[in-house]
């Protein structure tokens, strides 16, 4: 694994994967600031490496993940709960 881009997907990956078992575990809550941020992370990486190398599928379903953890971090700071209880 030494192309650097392949290295950056992993992380990407992993950042994303740490939230999905976080949750799992119990270590975390999908309302988090920690959940959300890595969401967030892992699938702005991911978006990015899908438009460059012109994944449309792989750029559509985490293009959208990371829009829906901004919109999500957004109604956090504004004091909105965005996970139903």
């Amino acid at each position: 694994m030494s192309d650097p881009s392949q290295i950056v997907q992993v992380l990407g990956a992993l950042l994303i994967l740490a939230a999905f078992a976080g949750v799992q575990l119990g270590r975390l809550r999908p309302d988090t600031w920690s959940y959300l941020w890595l969401n967030l992370g892992g699938s702005a990486v991911l978006a990015v490496l899908a438009w460059q190398g012109r994944d449309w599928g792989f750029l559509l379903l985490e293009g959208v993940w990371a829009l829906v953890s901004v919109w999500s971090l957004v109604r956090k700071a504004q004091g909105v709960e965005t996970v139903a209880h």
